[in-house]
């Protein structure tokens, strides 16, 4: 798994220990137990649990990285299609909106 380093180049001099945090213990130590958890199912989880929350802010970065972690197109609309359901029709719209984009290719 690649080093994420977002914490500190964003928020490092404003918030050193949340972004060391970030970067050490979620994306270091978190994200990496794929033993436990493949990376494919730890980006479904995230991504719905965005939604879900209506965190749309970093909802672009993890369906980027769930596409790299192997969420093909016709995935990614079922998983929001199903989540809808549950979290609400405007953040599913949001998050369409957002999954078309990174998906358009």
């Amino acid at each position: 798994m690649k080093k994420v380093t977002a914490g500190r180049d964003i928020l490092g001099e404003f918030a050193p220990k949340f972004a060391e945090v970030n970067d050490d213990v979620l994306f270091g130590e978190v994200w990496s137990r794929e033993d436990k958890l493949s990376a494919k199912l730890r980006s479904i989880v995230t991504i719905s649990a965005l939604i879900s929350g209506g965190n749309i802010e970093q909802l672009s970065y993890h369906i980027e990285k769930g596409k790299e972690n192997g969420i093909t197109k016709e995935e990614i609309v079922e998983i929001i299609t199903h989540i809808a359901f549950y979290v609400g029709w405007p953040k599913a719209w949001s998050a369409f909106n957002i999954a078309k984009e990174i998906y358009k290719d």
